[in-house]
Order: C-alpha cells, then sequence, then structure tokens
C-alpha cells in the first residue's frame, strides 16, 4: 500500500466523512480546495486511489459511486506497518518513535499492548 499525495489525503477526507457512497461530482463539490478542479481531475484521482485499494468503487447505472475501502484508522495502521517493514532496522524506527510520543500517546500503546498480551 502506497502513501498518499496531498490532493489524494483531500478525496480520501471526502471518503471518511461520508455517510453514503459518493459519485465524482459529489467528491467535487465537498472538496476544500484554495484553486478550482477539473471533474476529470477529482475523476483521475477517485481512479487512482481505486487502484491503489484505498477507495471501493461499484456501478451506479453509467457512473461509479466511490467508498472507502477502509477507515481511516485501518489505513494509517498499514502505513506505519509499511514503513516498519521497509525500514531496514524497525527496532530504531520504534524506539525513535516512542521517544517522540506524547504521555497520552504511551498511556494509549501501554493499553492496547496490555490488552493484546491478556489475549
Amino acid at each position: 500500500m502506497r502513501g498518499l499525495g496531498e490532493l489524494e489525503a483531500r478525496v480520501m477526507d471526502v471518503l471518511w466523512s461520508a455517510t453514503r457512497p459518493l459519485r465524482v461530482r459529489d467528491v467535487l463539490e465537498r472538496l476544500d480546495t484554495t484553486r478550482p478542479l477539473a471533474y476529470t481531475t477529482v475523476m483521475t484521482v477517485l481512479d487512482k486511489l481505486h487502484g491503489k485499494g484505498y477507495a471501493r468503487r461499484d456501478r451506479a447505472g453509467r457512473a461509479y459511486e466511490y467508498t472507502a475501502a477502509e477507515s481511516r484508522e485501518e489505513v494509517g495502521a498499514k502505513l506505519l506497518r509499511e514503513v516498519l517493514q521497509t525500514s531496514g532496522d524497525s527496532e530504531r524506527i520504534l524506539l525513535h518513535f516512542a521517544r517522540s510520543m506524547t504521555p497520552e500517546e504511551s498511556d494509549i500503546l501501554r493499553r492496547a499492548l496490555r490488552s493484546k498480551g491478556q489475549r
């Protein structure tokens, strides 16, 4: 799973916040951008997100309707996993990451690790 570019991330934010499948026009209307975007630009981004596995699409008449393939949290976890697998030294990455965590984040991680160990 590859990371997201800036526009891809904004499109995914729209899909994650949607309560129903969206067509290209719906996504275009909901995008908060500083410059106007062409319909075809958004269509291309959605097609690429589908190809990368981030978005699901289903035929609705002559158009496609898009939804997020996974939650924001699932995608974040997979991206972290990919970084660890491709870093060459996951132990050093994890140690550096742990040192950069806030106390609240450390508490959350401790609780998660404890509950994982109890299973």
